[in-house]
């Protein structure tokens, strides 16, 4: 089974849905896990945020989200997500599918292994390059203004960034920012999935270029709201690709 983390736009993705109403050891998750299929691939679909966004970053309930995913079997995880972009040559419109993650929370529970049991996580390379290939390649397919790589700094919101952080987060040479992707990638990758993440620029972040106003949470939802076609039908792709090396899609006994 695949997974997607996504927001309330994918709810008529997926074909013959059906909604599970699970809880995990850590809660229950942001909202019940809607399962269906894309082109015959069986897909597990969650909102992160909850059905009606009611959760803001901080707040999301990520190891019970993530728990609910390895539940149900899945062992791929796609990630859609916003993301400012710290550099000119990501604009606002195009799609990211990043390599690279620095996490700067600070108040979040990253860790399934809290004790007794340890785990020491290796984590040097975040996503999953094979996968990270595929969303590349349907993400072109799609139409869209693709970069294939590129570092997520994570912050911890929900406020945006000062100018002065967000230019020394560009000096650093990390090309967007976000709120999500920590610690929702390590946790999947500790629970033995694997993970994908499509960036969806919806704006520059306020230290990059000075002659426009500062981001706003209605710009980032307006901008956000104008790439999800094309998200959704790079997400539809590369569902179906992942599912044919599976062998879980029809393609793949054609």
């Amino acid at each position: 089974m695949i997974g997607v983390f996504g927001g309330s736009g994918f709810y008529e993705f997926l074909d013959r849905p059906r909604e599970l109403n699970m809880t995990t050891p850590y809660g229950e998750p942001a909202a019940p896990v809607t399962v269906g299929e894309v082109s015959g691939v069986e897909t597990a679909f969650l909102p992160r945020h909850g059905r009606d966004h009611q959760y803001p970053p901080h707040m999301v309930p990520y190891r019970a989200n993530v728990w609910a995913m390895k539940e149900l079997g899945v062992s791929l995880v796609i990630g859609p997500c916003a993301v400012g972009s710290l550099t000119r040559n990501y604009e606002p419109g195009h799609f990211v599918v990043c390599d690279q993650l620095v996490d700067r929370t600070a108040q979040r529970e990253t860790t399934f292994f809290d004790g007794p049991e340890s785990r020491h996580l290796s984590f040097a390379d975040p996503y999953t390059e094979s996968l990270r290939q595929l969303a590349v390649d349907a993400m072109h397919d799609a139409g869209a203004v693709v970069h294939n790589g590129g570092t997520v700094v994570v912050i911890e919101g929900p406020r945006f960034s000062t100018r002065a952080e967000s230019r020394y987060y560009a000096t650093q040479g990390w090309g967007v920012i976000n709120m999500t992707q920590a610690p929702e990638v390590p946790l999947v990758r500790e629970l033995d999935m694997e993970y994908v993440n499509i960036s969806v620029v919806t704006d520059y972040d306020a230290g990059v270029i000075g002659e426009f106003p500062p981001v706003t949470h209605e710009e980032v939802l307006r901008q956000f709201a104008t790439s999800l076609g094309t998200l959704r039908d790079g997400v539809r792709r590369l569902i179906e690709a992942a599912g044919a090396i599976d062998g879980r899609s029809p393609a793949a006994s054609q």
